[in-house]
């Protein structure tokens, strides 16, 4: 009798054991469907661009002065102009600002149509591992634990509109993406700071850069759809990061060490994210 039943809470369990498994290997294969499309977005967008299409001075020439320094700071003449970047980063990320901070990895490709960030967060027995992303029009966020064990799953109109503004917001990493030619206006607060107003998928946003007096970035915050708030309802919500280091890849200085979090520039500040930059290919 105890027999047939440990047996059949063994097949049970041996069952759903398998099907979680079959959910993993089609998120997987989902993401990396995904990856591809970003990539295949990135390398269309360059196809029948000449070679001689290469930053210069006059691509920026009429921009103000401060957001000149930027650019000049931020991409070596005669760079070839990239539409994505690969990148391979590693740091800490936290829950909550009473929560501790675990280690965290991660690689992501961000390109001018779309993002896909994978990672890994936690180690041992709570480690949890998913990605984040957006693309046509549409933002998902799902992680699992231990890659089998749904946590989230999240899809619907607000992620989409957060991850747009996340996407926006990390165009710092992409400086490209941000000349005048793709759509991008700028204007100058004061010499070092400097604002890029945008559109991404008609969602409109905008980006203040806080500049040193050689260019190099300091800060950046936008206002992003997000729940941080005390009835947990959606709103836009000051975001941002903070650049303590910076790395040349390709031609493009970048940050290479960075935190983030909600509430930027206020007494609500929640620091949930720092990241170090190990490679950047730009193509």
């Amino acid at each position: 009798m105890f027999t047939k039943i440990f047996l059949s809470i063994g097949v049970l369990l041996a069952i759903a054991f398998l099907i979680l498994v079959i959910l993993r290997i089609r998120n997987e294969q989902e993401v990396n469907r995904i990856w591809r499309l970003c990539f295949a977005h990135a390398t269309r967008s360059l196809q029948g661009v000449p070679t001689e299409n290469r930053f210069t001075k006059d691509m920026v020439m009429a921009l103000p002065v401060p957001v000149q320094r930027y650019f000049l700071h931020s991409i070596a003449l005669q760079t070839p102009l990239a539409s994505s970047v690969s990148l391979k980063m590693s740091g800490s990320f936290r829950m909550a600002q009473d929560k501790p901070w675990i280690p965290m990895q991660a690689t992501e490709i961000l390109s001018t149509k779309g993002f896909v960030w994978k990672a890994r967060i936690g180690s041992g027995l709570f480690q949890m591992s998913g990605s984040d992303r957006y693309i046509n029009k549409s933002g998902r966020m799902r992680f699992s634990l231990w890659g089998l064990v749904p946590l989230v799953n999240a899809h619907n109109p607000d992620i989409t509109r957060s991850s747009i503004g996340r996407f926006a917001g990390e165009f710092f990493w992409l400086p490209s993406a941000l000349l005048p030619q793709r759509g991008v206006s700028w204007k100058a607060i004061d010499d070092k700071t400097i604002q890029a107003s945008l559109k991404v998928d008609d969602e409109p946003v905008t980006l203040t850069l806080f500049i040193d007096a050689n260019g190099k970035l300091l800060k950046l915050s936008l206002p992003r759809w997000g729940d941080q708030t005390e009835d947990s309802s959606y709103t836009y919500i000051p975001f941002g990061g903070e650049y303590q280091e910076e790395k040349i890849f390709g031609g493009f200085t970048i940050p290479s060490q960075m935190s983030a979090g909600w509430w930027l520039g206020t007494a609500r500040y929640s620091e949930f994210f720092r990241a170090k930059i190990e490679q950047a290919e730009f193509r």
